[in-house]
């Protein structure tokens, strides 16, 4: 993995496992929607795609104020001093998708899916 990654391998570790994702948004009103860890897809590039069918309100949120955060985790990964399990906090700005290539892979992959959320990752810092 390169040095100048942010998304780190335990990171990657952690998406392999289930738990729940919380995306906060602000623009129009301060929002949070949830989601799975295994919905997540992490590009090579530090972003994350995640399949939307709601997320209406974060849609709206985000075309005013494209920043988000994210936090997710699992108990099933080692954290700092062996903590059995471990978190990430994440900055990040957003946009939807509704066409293109990652939208297809992703709709291949996630069929009820009516949009693709597009996190460009800023931060990624491992809380526990």
């Amino acid at each position: 993995m390169s040095e100048n990654k942010i998304l780190s391998e335990k990171f990657l570790e952690v998406l392999k496992h289930e738990g729940v994702v919380s995306i906060t948004s602000w623009g129009v009103e301060t929002h949070v929607v949830n989601t799975w860890n295994s919905y997540l897809v992490a590009t090579e590039d530090d972003r994350i795609l995640i399949p939307a069918y709601g997320f209406r309100k974060t849609e709206k949120n985000v075309n005013i104020n494209s920043h988000v955060i994210l936090t997710l985790g699992t108990r099933e990964v080692l954290g700092y001093k062996d903590y059995p399990g471990t978190g990430f906090l994440i900055h990040g700005t957003a946009k939807y998708l509704s066409s293109g290539d990652e939208y297809d892979m992703m709709k291949d992959k996630f069929s009820f899916l009516t949009r693709v959320l597009e996190i460009t990752v800023d931060s990624a810092k491992q809380m526990l």
